[in-house]
């Protein structure tokens, strides 16, 4: 029985074997995972679409080796030298004495670094930073429209431009052409040189010169009738045909609800610009058709571009509400829910006029979680929870899987809680 073995040797930009390095990057796959959660640590979220150089441990990365024990006889061969001549025995190094390659640096944790270290670039550290997060209850919907198209082969025509010309079925048809336009000459030809060779075989005696001239007349005539015929005719050409069908794709749309009203003070703001960075850089890695929608508010609510939302300033009380009735109009203007997927995440610090509250909780109830796949909810206060928190807590409990709500006290828990509201589900 034989095996077969397919072997990858496509090679990266760097002119480096790719299925090696992917099989090096699964190997080291924890020591990656950890750098790239230390970096969002220590990194700025406008900082992250960039690679991440990873350190990994010495244990981890010793290999099997073969050594030289004591004692024994073993034959080598060596170079001209002026010290030894054939014959001579040459002792061993003594043990203990070689030079290693380390600093000599005691380290006081107990757990060295080895001095190998390698860099991921930006779509491994996005790849790894993502991992195992998903837009949850993502389904597929109709299109809302072919606006995507894809060219795909759909076999020859015999009309194009000479950059579609396929060479290969030009010269098949050419070489098929000439066959069926001269089989006859051409097996005549070959009777004709048949005969001619068999005439001239003969005696002197025997050979008729008056038949030889008769063939070698044929013989010119017949292998002038086959050089007229062109190589190739216009009638031969081939052109590749594409034809330009619709990509299948879903059509999602991120809702963005933030809160900047005079009650959130700046590291607040950072914190949820940190978090809805975080958040774009997701779905951009993992949708290329995705609609992204920015609502402001405070007592009233706006719809914003990327740069306004992030960066602008306002201040006023806050009624959360505003953004809530914003989004639903939207939702019924531009995004029917038979055609769109629809997410929606919301930042707050939690403040929000008392009366509002149950009026937000009556809207995402009654209008906005039966349109949408999922909401997520963060709430960036280190204080104790006030009325809103307690709507949304009976939001969550009526829509346990649509409706997610987290706390965030400071930037190091951004990372964490984004996981939490968009990890996986095991299905």
């Amino acid at each position: 029985m034989m095996n077969s073995y397919v072997i990858d040797r496509r090679l990266n930009g760097k002119n480096k074997s790719a299925v090696n390095r992917r099989r090096f990057l699964e190997r080291y796959k924890k020591h990656i995972k950890r750098a790239v959660n230390d970096a969002v640590n220590k990194r700025s979220i406008t900082d992250m679409e960039h690679g991440e150089s990873i350190s990994i441990p010495s244990e981890d990365i010793r290999e099997p080796s073969f050594g030289h024990g004591q004692g024994g006889r073993r034959t080598i061969v060596n170079p001209g030298n002026k010290e030894f001549v054939s014959g001579d025995r040459i002792a061993k190094p003594q043990g203990g004495s070689g030079q290693g390659g380390g600093d000599g640096q005691a380290s006081d944790s107990g757990e060295g670094m080895d001095d190998f270290t390698f860099s991921i670039t930006q779509d491994e550290f996005l790849e790894f930073l993502f991992e195992d997060l998903e837009l949850p209850n993502l389904v597929r919907k109709d299109l809302k429209s072919m606006d995507d198209f894809v060219y795909r082969h759909a076999g020859y025509t015999n009309t194009g431009v000479p950059a579609k010309i396929n060479v290969v079925r030009s010269l098949k048809n050419a070489h098929a052409r000439r066959i069926a336009l001269s089989g006859k000459s051409r097996r005549r030809l070959k009777e004709v040189i048949r005969l001619l060779a068999e005439e001239e075989e003969k005696d002197s005696a025997l050979r008729s010169t008056a038949l030889i001239d008769e063939l070698l007349e044929e013989k010119l005539k017949l292998e002038t009738k086959i050089g007229r015929l062109p190589f190739i005719d216009d009638f031969d050409l081939r052109y590749n045909l594409s034809a330009k069908e619709p990509m299948p794709s879903n059509a999602a749309v991120m809702f963005c609800l933030m809160d900047v009203s005079g009650s959130m003070t700046q590291a607040t703001k950072d914190i949820a610009k940190r978090f809805f960075l975080l958040l774009y850089m997701f779905l951009r890695r993992n949708y290329e058709k995705i609609d992204v929608v920015f609502i402001r508010h405070h007592t009233s609510a706006k719809e914003v571009d990327e740069e306004e939302f992030f960066y602008s300033r306002e201040t006023g009380g806050t009624i959360v509400s505003s953004a809530l009735r914003m989004m639903d109009d939207i939702v019924r203007e531009r995004y029917p829910t038979s055609a769109w997927n629809i997410y929606a995440a919301q930042a707050s610090d939690g403040d929000n006029w008392n009366d509002d509250s149950p009026i937000c909780q009556k809207l995402l109830e009654q209008s906005i979680l039966p349109s949408v796949q999922y909401f997520s909810y963060i709430e960036i206060t280190p204080r104790d929870h006030q009325a809103l928190w307690h709507a949304y807590e009976n939001v969550q409990a009526s829509f346990p899987n649509q409706f997610a709500m987290e706390q965030i006290v400071d930037q190091g828990d951004i990372y964490p809680v984004f996981r939490q509201l968009f990890q996986r589900k095991v299905t």
